[in-house]
């Protein structure tokens, strides 16, 4: 399998959340042809190299978020710029995608693993991780998992949550030329945005505090009339040492204006550095030590599922204009994965032999 080919393939169908049916046609047939009994739910997909336990996921998706503007050329249109790919998707998440194909194919090819390794293509992990929350159920017993998103191929063992709030301000209508006789909907929510700046919560030891920030804003009927609504979104990014309930409680009480969750799906997570997963992921990387990562992604999911998350490419590079992948990373990304599946088993048969 020719990586270049594979990951020019993918790029090339356009697969924005919601809409992953034709690439997932395209790699039901092709991983079929390569001899995996490929299933399939809705528009994701997942396949299993080995048998037996333990069971280790290998998660990425096949969406993206719509392109945005500033591309000099067509975002699905592939552009290569020396050992550079440029299209939507090539950095998150397609690369992931194709280098775990790669890796698939050459775990398939050594042999006996000590183990199953599972890989799963999940659609609408940009939205509202429909897929992975849909295919989960089927695709148990797992022990651990690996959720491919590009990171440099560090470690990242905590991930902040995706928390969405709206917030409701409400006034009096009146004429402008008689303002003092209504109350301005909008100038409460102005303040109560001030306000968010000064809140902070307690810091996560790799991720940092949490920042209350204003993402939306909406308000006001006529100019000749005083606002008697405005509302607005806050998104915090939570972490793994705080509660939901206490976040919200603490915006809550702070604002003039009516607070609610409007978005709670996307939970903080993090693993503990013992578990060996993350030893493996770690001795694969030859790194020391795990980070946090910023960004929410399908391991919101996995519920208390020993997990890390790490894979080729720049989380920087994800949702902006030109993105890219180069194909070094891709196959250091196949070398990473097929590492770390080896020392996870190995870890693993070590440890049942001597319990």
């Amino acid at each position: 399998m020719d990586p270049a080919a594979l990951l020019e393939s993918l790029v090339s169908i356009p697969s924005i959340s919601g809409e992953e049916g034709p690439i997932a046609d395209y790699l039901f047939k092709l991983l079929s042809v390569e001899g995996f009994k490929v299933q399939r739910q809705g528009h994701s997909l997942w396949f299993q190299v080995g048998e037996g336990a333990p069971r280790l996921l290998f998660v990425s998706h096949l969406d993206t978020v719509p392109p945005c503007d500033g591309w000099v050329s067509n975002p699905w249109t592939p552009r290569w710029e020396g050992d550079r790919l440029h299209a939507l998707g090539a950095n998150d998440a397609k690369g992931c995608v194709a280098t775990l194909i790669l890796t698939a194919r050459r775990l398939a090819d050594l042999g006996p693993l000590q183990g199953s390794a599972i890989f799963a293509f999940t659609s609408e992990e940009e939205t509202d991780g429909r897929g992975i929350r849909e295919m989960l159920p089927q695709l148990q017993p797992l022990d651990a998992a690996v959720v491919c998103e590009p990171t440099g191929l560090q470690i990242c063992i905590a991930q902040r949550g995706e928390l969405v709030l709206r917030c409701k301000a409400r006034g009096i209508s009146a004429h402008v030329g008689h303002a003092q006789e209504g109350v301005n909907a909008l100038a409460k929510a102005a303040r109560d945005m001030v306000k968010l700046e000064a809140i902070s919560f307690d810091a996560h030891d790799l991720l940092g505090a949490t920042q209350p920030v204003v993402t939306m804003v909406s308000g006001g009927r006529a100019h000749n009339q005083v606002p008697d609504r405005c509302e607005f979104f806050v998104a915090p990014r939570t972490t793994p040492n705080l509660k939901v309930s206490e976040v919200v409680a603490r915006i809550a009480e702070e604002l003039e204006s009516e607070v609610s969750i409007h978005y709670d799906n996307y939970l903080p997570t993090a693993t503990d550095t013992a578990e060996a997963i993350v030893q493996a992921a770690l001795e694969a990387s030859g790194s020391t030590e795990g980070i946090g990562s910023h960004t929410a992604s399908d391991w919101a999911f996995l519920g208390a599922l020993p997990a890390v998350k790490a894979g080729p490419g720049d989380t920087h590079r994800s949702h902006r204009p030109d993105e890219w992948l180069a194909l070094e990373e891709c196959m250091q990304g196949v070398a990473f994965y097929e590492g770390l599946a080896q020392a996870y088993f190995r870890r693993m048969a070590g440890k049942s032999s001597r319990g």
